[in-house]
């Protein structure tokens, strides 16, 4: 569904806002970077939001993301993979070169992962994924592993430059835990920051709110621009 501009103006417009108060709530010097999350929308309802000044968009699917970069490859903009990544995958995304992976969740993958960026003599910079709501549904370290294996990664693996961290918050209609689980990643992060981590990557449509009153620096969102008017 392609929608209006003005709709679209109106949603970022209201959207910025509630971040806004929700940065402020937090701190008056926290700086919250917006990353649309575009896998449920057009190109075209892309093309209007870089018109309208957003330049980070994210997508869960490396298909996808090759898909949209060739589409809309005449606009200079920052993608995110936000999605699992699969092995089979890797070397389109690196092809692809991504402004930022932020689903690095394992050992495996980023030894993986370093392999092809060293074949192709390329680097890429990363987000560690934990699973701070200890979801089986969900990727990433444990919480009480992720301090380490972060270090690991730094040490072992130099062409990845790993920026942070980025959870998912906990799948509950309970606002406490949602809390719990953002906090839990933001402790982690700010353990990180002696070893250079800068962006807490967490928040999303539902949750964004609360995730920014837990120091997140950055939020990922999709739907809220994208329903239906």
């Amino acid at each position: 569904m392609i929608l209006d501009k003005e709709v679209l103006r109106d949603r970022l417009d209201r959207l910025i806002w509630e971040i806004e108060e929700a940065r402020i709530k937090r701190s008056e010097h926290l700086i919250v970077q917006l990353v649309v999350v575009s896998k449920y929308t057009e190109s075209e309802n892309i093309r209007t939001l870089y018109e309208l000044g957003q330049r980070a968009f994210g997508e869960n699917q490396v298909q996808q993301l090759e898909k949209r970069v060739n589409e809309l490859n005449d606009l200079p903009i920052a993608w995110h993979q936000i999605g699992t990544l699969q092995t089979n995958k890797i070397n389109k995304l690196i092809d692809l070169e991504p402004f930022l992976l932020q689903s690095l969740d394992s050992i495996k993958l980023a030894n993986e992962l370093n392999k092809r960026l060293e074949k192709k003599d390329k680097t890429m910079d990363a987000l560690l994924q934990i699973n701070s709501s200890y979801e089986e549904s969900k990727s990433g370290v444990k919480p009480e592993e992720a301090v380490d294996i972060y270090q690991e990664i730094k040490e072992r693996f130099n062409r990845i430059n790993l920026k942070g961290v980025m959870t998912i918050g906990a799948h509950s209609k309970d606002e406490s835990k949602i809390r719990k689980s953002f906090e839990r990643t933001y402790n982690i992060f700010e353990k990180l920051q002696k070893d250079g981590a800068k962006i807490c990557s967490m928040g999303m449509s539902g949750d964004f709110k609360i995730a920014i009153e837990s120091g997140s620096n950055m939020v990922r969102i999709g739907s809220y621009l994208f329903r239906e008017p």
